[in-house]
């Protein structure tokens, strides 16, 4: 598309100042976002489907979001909560141990990013069981920092030469329903699966010398994989039986996404230690870790913590969010949302040949884009994302093979956005079918 001087000149700037390394899926500069809804510095607006990576849950700006920042800015911004502690953290800290699944008691943790708290999952459990490996599973992403790219499975654009990585970390095989061998019933690669994930513990590295399994309840970057519930409950069950950490990263998946505060609860699962971040603080940087308390409280003081972590600004901001995630019915409102996107895209599978499985949970929704053999199709993929991004549209992708489009709206989107945003992916999978 063709932007005004204005932002062809800001997108020179930004080449000539900030990396190549950090991408952009859409050139256009923002100037003031509502709800689902983006205006960029030329006065055309965008639907967003993306949350900025399923950020804003809650939409952009929200009112109640807005008040809550204004009110805490007013008084003050950081004092730092190892300097002297303010109420906003301990508030916070006390309804996340609410809100997150089982009723044993529990310590938190927070932080700035989603690949720091995963960071501090992985530190607490070492410290805890006094053992050093840690397993995530193929296809999994948890950040970019050192540990947090060795626990991811895509190397490009990730992980390459950027290693080497942070020692004993190991990958478990991970279901794909929809890839799952020919001839094979649901329930006996169910099966093979869990067999699979127990030998593993054989050929692999030693229950004993395990620290903790991480899982993310549905695979985000990897492509908004739905594991099977009785997989996930038989991994938890194996960590129990073995004195493992079970860890679910909750990070793109928290918040009321799946049509739940936390999708695990789906699985009836309770983990030891739950990593959250993203539509948290509905924009602004915050993460937490959640967990047994018997567990939290092994490290010491100072062992834990950062200059940043837990910016009061921010969890005023998380405690609006919890309060809208109940006021507005988001779970309610995530599995309507889900379904309507889901319906949208079967209409496409009847027209479609490179259609394939429809998948997720609640508004996490995504489609895999095939060929005639089912084999992943990146330019498909590309060509939908590239159409919208230059129309209207915030898209995204996902993937380890890259040939998913993954769906991320606001949950407070509302009708009327959510049919001009569908009338522009119309048009982006016309374009992918010339």
């Amino acid at each position: 598309m063709s932007y005004s001087e204005q932002t062809n000149e800001w997108i020179e700037k930004r080449k000539q100042y900030i990396v190549r390394g950090v991408s952009n899926g859409n050139l256009a500069i923002a100037k003031e976002a509502k709800g689902a809804t983006v205006t960029d510095l030329d006065g055309e607006q965008w639907i967003d489907f993306a949350s900025a990576i399923g950020v804003l849950n809650v939409g952009h700006s929200h009112p109640k979001v807005v008040a809550a920042v204004k009110e805490q800015a007013e008084k003050f911004l950081l004092p730092g909560f190892n300097v002297i502690m303010y109420d906003s953290y301990i508030r916070l800290a006390e309804k996340l141990s609410e809100i997150t699944p089982g009723h044993h008691e529990k310590q938190v943790i927070l932080l700035n990013s989603g690949a720091e708290a995963v960071e501090n999952a992985v530190k607490i459990a070492r410290k805890y069981t006094k053992k050093q490996a840690v397993v995530a599973f193929t296809n999994g992403y948890h950040g970019r920092t050192n540990l947090t790219m060795g626990l991811t499975s895509k190397v490009k654009p990730y992980k390459y030469e950027f290693g080497p990585f942070a020692p004993e970390i190991y990958k478990a095989p991970y279901p794909y329903m929809y890839r799952k061998p020919k001839g094979l019933s649901d329930e006996a690669y169910i099966d093979y699966m869990i067999e699979q994930f127990h030998d593993f513990f054989i050929s692999t590295v030693a229950a004993d010398t395990v620290a903790c399994v991480i899982m993310e309840p549905i695979q985000g970057e990897g492509g908004f994989i739905v594991p099977p519930k009785r997989f996930v409950q038989a991994v938890a069950k194996f960590c129990k039986d073995h004195d493992i950490i079970f860890i679910a990263d909750e990070i793109q998946t928290g918040f009321a996404r799946t049509g739940t505060t936390f999708a695990i609860e789906q699985f009836d699962v309770v983990p030891d230690l739950m990593t959250v971040s993203k539509s948290l603080a509905a924009g602004l940087p915050l993460s937490g870790v959640i967990g047994r308390k018997e567990v939290m409280e092994a490290a010491n003081p100072g062992e834990l913590g950062g200059t940043y972590a837990g910016n009061p600004v921010a969890c005023e901001v998380a405690l609006a969010v919890i309060d809208i995630l109940h006021e507005e019915k988001l779970c309610e409102k995530a599995q309507a949302l889900g379904e309507r996107i889901k319906k949208h895209l079967y209409g496409y599978a009847e027209k479609y040949s490179f259609v394939g499985e429809i998948r997720g949970l609640g508004a996490m929704v995504a489609v895999e884009i095939v060929d005639e053999q089912k084999a992943p199709n990146k330019e498909a993929t590309a060509t939908i994302a590239q159409y919208a991004n230059a129309n209207g549209l915030l898209l995204l992708t996902a993937g380890v093979k890259s040939n998913v489009i993954r769906f991320l709206a606001p949950l407070v989107i509302t009708d009327e956005e959510l049919e001009k945003g569908l009338a522009i992916l119309d048009r982006a999978f016309e374009e992918a079918a010339k």
